[in-house]
């Protein structure tokens, strides 16, 4: 799969979005992870994962206990990904603040991606911010994944218009 566009050329210490594997792959990462809601932060972690599929920006996924006590609301509804299996969702809730459905996680998920049962993704765009060791995260466009968007990656990335073929 290859975009109808040149791909970036990647700057030292980046990786390209079009080396990333597909079927995806899974890796554990040690960077500071932290999610901002309501003004404060409500997860930090340094025991995270990526999930790294062509074409997109990474997806992380935190630990549960890296969330405040309260923060995670579990929602009804599921998603099934051809990858991982069927996801479940969760607002996000601090001091008053609800994100709808910015949350979501694999209770079971399929073998390939077993490290990560009970991990939390979360939608950077419906949240006030998310970092990776202190940097500021762009959403992934389009509203439908989950990339989180670093200086360390470079595109082009799936998910705005005309990209849905990618």
């Amino acid at each position: 799969m290859r975009p109808p566009v040149e791909p970036d050329v990647p700057g030292a210490g980046q990786e390209s979005v079009w080396d990333y594997p597909r079927p995806p792959r899974l890796e554990r990462t040690s960077a500071r992870l932290e999610v901002v809601l309501g003004g404060r932060v409500i997860a930090s972690t340094t025991a995270g994962y990526r999930v790294l599929e062509t074409s997109h920006p990474p997806t992380y996924y935190l630990p549960p206990e890296a969330f405040v006590p309260g923060a995670v609301r579990p929602v009804v509804g599921t998603t099934v990904c051809e990858w991982k299996g069927r996801a479940v969702y969760a607002d996000l809730v601090a001091d008053g603040t609800v994100a709808p459905r910015a949350a979501w996680w694999y209770p079971e998920p399929t073998a390939s991606f077993r490290a990560i049962a009970g991990y939390l993704a979360v939608m950077p765009g419906l949240v006030d911010a998310c970092l990776v060791d202190g940097e500021r995260v762009t959403p992934q466009s389009g509203g439908f994944y989950g990339g989180w968007i670093t200086s360390a990656v470079v595109g082009p990335f799936k998910g705005g218009p005309g990209t849905h073929g990618w």
